[in-house]
């Protein structure tokens, strides 16, 4: 009995030291050819093994020393031959952290600031299916595209959804399993389904509810 546990023991440690061999072996980092096939690839950055779908990766640039997790998609265009031009479509900015299976799925432009930081799971799109006729099935009418941006340093929750037209400002929570759409502030909490801003940051280093926020501001407009 203690002969089989011993041998089980040992089968154990060899498949763990195995796979984590696999894993360093499998990284993309700016000095592997799959990195090179990427607008940018900047120096320290990797993208973890196993990686998700990587597509249109010549329109899709990455900073430096940012780490995108296991199982994370990454993807610019439909198919991989069709030309989208000179820029990259999907920018992602130095030292951010894309957390396990997120997906980032680009068609117009995505901008992601420097340190942003996600959980697990959370996706972010520029594009949403049209709903122009009712009677087509939404599946085949033509998507619709609008930009998206988020700024340097915010941060976005497990499950959080960033939708097309979003505008995510800097230094910005975004609470897990949120909806994001339109423009959200500076220095802001946000959360819900749609997201909205639950605290502000008023600048006198207090945080304050969405609600005083807005009068404060308010007030300050009518000030002038």
């Amino acid at each position: 009995m203690a002969k089989q546990r011993w041998w089980s023991e040992l089968g154990n440690r060899a498949v763990l030291a195995a796979w984590r061999r696999v894993g360093e072996a499998g990284r993309i980092t700016a000095a592997t050819a799959a990195g090179r096939r990427f607008a940018a690839f900047g120096e320290g950055s990797a993208i973890a093994f196993p990686q998700g779908t990587l597509l249109g990766e010549r329109w899709i640039s990455v900073g430096h020393f940012t780490l995108v997790g296991p199982h994370v998609t990454l993807s610019a265009g439909f198919v991989p031959e069709r030309d989208l031009g000179p820029e990259p479509i999907v920018r992602i900015g130095s030292g951010v952290v894309l957390g396990r299976g997120s997906h980032v799925i680009g068609h117009q432009s995505i901008e992601i600031g420097d340190d942003v930081y996600t959980g697990p799971y959370v996706y972010i799109t520029d594009q949403n299916h049209g709903y122009a006729d009712p009677q087509v099935p939404i599946g085949k009418q033509w998507p619709v595209n609008a930009p998206v941006r988020i700024g340097a340093g915010s941060w976005l929750g497990t499950g959080s959804i960033v939708l097309p037209g979003a505008t995510i400002g800097r230094n910005v929570v975004v609470a897990a399993g949120s909806v994001v759409r339109g423009e959200v502030p500076d220095h802001s909490v946000v959360a819900g389904v749609p997201a909205r801003v639950i605290r502000r940051y008023s600048g006198d280093g207090a945080w304050v509810a969405a609600d005083e926020a807005a009068r404060l501001e308010a007030g300050s407009t009518a000030d002038r």
